[in-house]
């Protein structure tokens, strides 16, 4: 039965698919679930790192005596 999911061929160097393949067997996971896996994990570690330097960038402006209190955020 054909998957609804989309498709993605990619080329890979020799030693890479090797390990990726080695990699998928010690996992009992085939290659494409292997690379739809780190694919996510990929991702979530850019947003990851997007986040922290947004974090930081807000970090360096902020300014307590003009922050607002709990109390007063919620009025």
């Amino acid at each position: 039965m054909p998957s609804k999911n989309p498709r993605i061929n990619v080329v890979l160097e020799k030693p890479l698919y090797n390990a990726l393949h080695e990699l998928a067997e010690e996992q009992g996971l085939s290659l494409s679930m292997l690379m739809r896996d780190l694919a996510r994990e990929a991702l979530e570690l850019r947003e990851d790192r997007a986040l922290a330097d947004f974090a930081a960038r807000r970090d360096e402006d902020f300014d307590r005596s003009r922050a607002l209190t709990h109390e007063e955020v919620w009025q």
